[in-house]
């Protein structure tokens, strides 16, 4: 049996979501509005304690449609240099110039996002129209945004008139970690994103959720990128049953995360630095192989185990709730057979 490590997106829906899906209500969610979409889209922004929400197909589009909604198409972004906004979204933010600003695991230096904040058009600079902050950050392998550091941030956008919006794709990961609600979270940011089909489980959709009457304006931009859903109730049925049944169970994930960092650990403390794992996601290290990630990931393949190649140096490893400890073990004893091998060929 193949373990799949390759990312949570690859979870399969419970039977619950799929009898949920068959007797979904229905209607046009481009018309009069399909009646589980509604439900969804208030579930969403109950437990973000925002007005409103928006079911889309992914975060991708959540984010973008924040974007236009936020800015207009017009002004600065202020994004972390490594966000999954400005590297994995295909130039979505195109139209927009961005600033990045680096970060430390993903947080922005709060002094430096203060001396990038331009509140007004001025002759050489842009006004800054938004602030964008990422939790957990996937580029910093999952980890967790501070809530102090989001309090911050936060803050600093009020006191220029700029609104900060949040991509929090595994916000219910990161609410896990902290031991809080998403809501408490997402207080933090005036906008923000999460998604339905990572490690919940439900086969499709992210929500966008915020004051209503942004999400009036991002509901626009939707239809503007294709991203109206007519009978969505099909699918919004799932993310209803993955807000209500999937979300504790997300300490399993980081649990069996762990575990796997630990067993690497023990073949070579260089693989992985244990401290560095957060929650479902575990950054692995190929050098000590002397090879890269993607010859290591393709070695694994034919042993098996799906892994990511993150970048040249770094493979990637993403813990779901079709990973369990036998799973990670096996992962384990895999990557210990090329370790003694890669040792023994020297």
């Amino acid at each position: 049996m193949t373990i799949d490590l390759r990312s949570d997106t690859v979870t399969q829906p419970t039977e619950a979501m799929f009898e949920a899906m068959r007797r979904a209500p229905l209607g046009d969610d481009g018309r009069e509005g399909d009646p589980t979409v509604v439900r969804l889209e208030a579930l969403a922004a109950e437990r973000t304690g925002k007005e409103a929400g928006l079911f889309v197909v992914s975060g991708t589009m959540g984010n973008l449609v924040a974007l236009l909604a936020h800015t207009g198409r017009g002004g600065e972004v202020i994004a972390e240099a490594g966000s999954h906004i400005l590297r994995s979204e295909m130039g979505g933010i195109a139209g927009l110039y961005h600033r990045a600003v680096a970060g430390e695991r993903g947080a922005m230096d709060v002094e430096t996002v203060r001396e990038a904040i331009s509140p007004t058009l001025m002759p050489n600079r842009l006004a800054t129209a938004l602030i964008c902050m990422e939790t957990t950050h996937n580029d910093a392998g999952g980890a967790v945004l501070p809530l102090a550091h989001m309090r911050a941030i936060h803050a600093l956008g009020r006191a220029h008139g700029v609104p900060v919006h949040t991509d929090g794709a595994r916000l219910f990961n990161a609410a896990v970690r902290l031991g809080v609600d998403a809501a408490e979270i997402a207080a933090h940011s005036d906008t923000i994103t999460f998604c339905i089909s990572k490690g919940l489980s439900a086969p499709v959709g992210s929500l966008l959720t915020g004051p209503r009457d942004f999400i009036d304006k991002a509901r626009a931009y939707r239809r503007m990128v294709g991203g109206n859903l007519r009978q969505g109730g099909v699918i919004a049925a799932a993310g209803i049953v993955a807000l209500g049944t999937m979300v504790e169970r997300l300490a399993e994930d980081h649990a069996t995360a762990h575990r796997l960092a630990e067993g690497l650990h023990r073949i070579d403390a260089a693989l992985v630095d244990r401290a560095a794992v957060e929650t479902n996601i575990v950054q692995v290290d190929t050098r000590g192989f002397g090879r890269p990630a993607a010859a290591i990931v393709a070695d694994l393949r034919a042993r098996g185990v799906l892994a990511g190649v993150w970048s040249k140096w770094v493979m990637r490893m993403v813990t779901h709730r079709h990973i369990g400890a036998k799973e990670i073990d096996e992962t384990v004893g895999i990557v210990g057979v090329l370790w003694r091998g890669r040792a023994g060929s020297g």
